[in-house]
C-alpha cells in the first residue's frame, strides 16, 4: 500500500494493526534485525495473539512491544491514536489544541494533553552545533495575556507591571535560507542574550538584530543594526524572518492554545520551531505531511516522558538518547 498522504489516508492506513506493525519495525530496524531494547539481543520471538516480543536472554525485561523504548511506552493507547494525534501535531499549521484532538481520537482531554506534550518531547532537536552561514538573525519577544482580554480581577493579579514584566522571554535565532533555534530566557540583559548568541552562532558571521542596547559588544560578528523606531530595513540589515516566524507562533498560542503556561513554554516553541524548520524539502519545494510526519517519528525513540516529569513532580535529569 503507498505512504498514506493525507490526513484521512493516514487515519484508515493506520487502523489495521499490521500497518502500524510494519512501518514502526521499518522505522526502528530498518535492517530488518528486531533486537531487544534491554539488551540488544536478536534472540526473540513474536508472540502475535499478545503483541509483544519475547527475548530468550536472561533479563527480568524479556517481553517488550513495538512502543517499548519510545514516548509510547506504558501508555494503554493503541498505536492508530497514537500515530494519528502525532501526524496531527507535526501538520497542523497553527497547531492543534489538546481538545480538538480529544474529540478527534474519542481519547479524554487529561490524556491528549499528555500525548501532545510527550509528541513536544519527541521534536526537541537537543544540542546544536553553531551556525556556519553567513547571515543569520537574533531577535526576542515577549510571551503572555493581553491584559484587554482578561477580566478585571484577573488583571489585577496578574498584571503588575509594565511592558514585558508579567510575560515570559522568548529569543529566537535564524539562520537565513536555514532553520530557526529558540529558547526561553530569564529577562533580556546583555549576559542572557549575548551567550545564546555565542553558542550558536559561528564568530564572523553577520548578524542582524535590532538597537536594543543587550547586543552592543558583540564584536566577533559582523553586527550589523537597525533602529526599529526609525525604519525596519536598512539593506540587508533586518529582522523579519524571524518577526515573521513570531507571528506563526503567538497565532498558535493566542487562537489555539489561548492560554500556555511559562513552565510548559518551551515545548511548545519546540513545536512551532520543527514545523518551522521542515516546512520545505531539501529541493525548496513544501514538504509533504507524510515525510514531515515521518521525520518526527525518526525522533520517538529513547525519549520518555512521565507524567510526574511533566507535570513538575519529578525533577530527575531527562533520560534522551539524543538530547
Amino acid at each position: 500500500m503507498e505512504s498514506p498522504r493525507t490526513l484521512q489516508d493516514a487515519i484508515i492506513h493506520f487502523k489495521d494493526f499490521a500497518n502500524c506493525k510494519a512501518f514502526m519495525m521499518e522505522l526502528r530496524w530498518p535492517d530488518g534485525k528486531i533486537k531487544c531494547p534491554h539488551c540488544g539481543s536478536e534472540r526473540v520471538v513474536w508472540l502475535d495473539n499478545a503483541r509483544v516480543w519475547k527475548c530468550y536472554e536472561k533479563h527480568s525485561l524479556s517481553r517488550f512491544s513495538l512502543k517499548t523504548g519510545t514516548i509510547f511506552e506504558d501508555s494503554p493507547l493503541g498505536l492508530d491514536k497514537w500515530l494519528t494525534a502525532v501526524w496531527l501535531v507535526v501538520n497542523c499549521k497553527n497547531g492543534i489544541s489538546s481538545y480538538e484532538v480529544s474529540r478527534d481520537l474519542g481519547v479524554s482531554q487529561k490524556s491528549t494533553w499528555f500525548m501532545d506534550h510527550r509528541i513536544r518531547f519527541a521534536l526537541h532537536q537537543g544540542t546544536f552545533d553553531k551556525m556556519f552561514s553567513g547571515e543569520v538573525e537574533a531577535d526576542e519577544t515577549f510571551i503572555g495575556g493581553k491584559s484587554r482580554n482578561m477580566h478585571r480581577d484577573v488583571r489585577n493579579r496578574k498584571i503588575t507591571g509594565t511592558g514585558g514584566k508579567d510575560k515570559t522571554a522568548v529569543m529566537g535565532i535564524l539562520e537565513r535560507g536555514g532553520k530557526v533555534r529558540t529558547t526561553v530566557i530569564p529577562n533580556r540583559k546583555k549576559k542572557a542574550l549575548q551567550a545564546e548568541v555565542r553558542k550558536h552562532v559561528e564568530a564572523g558571521s553577520a548578524l542582524y538584530t535590532d538597537d536594543l542596547n543587550s547586543y552592543k559588544g558583540l564584536s566577533e560578528f559582523e553586527h550589523g543594526v537597525v533602529d526599529h523606531a526609525v525604519k525596519y530595513v536598512d539593506g540587508r540589515i533586518h529582522t523579519n524572518g524571524l518577526e515573521n516566524f513570531w507571528s506563526l507562533l503567538k497565532r498558535g498560542i493566542n487562537g489555539t492554545y489561548v492560554s500556555v503556561e511559562p513552565f510548559h513554554l518551551f515545548r511548545y516553541l519546540d513545536e512551532q520551531s520543527f514545523r518551522y524548520n521542515n516546512r520545505k524539502g531539501e529541493n525548496g519545494e513544501p514538504l509533504k505531511d507524510f515525510d514531515r510526519f515521518k521525520l518526527a517519528m525518526t525522533q520517538i525513540v529513547g525519549k520518555r516522558l512521565t507524567w510526574d516529569r511533566l507535570t513538575g513532580k519529578e525533577t530527575v535529569l531527562p533520560t534522551c538518547l539524543n538530547c
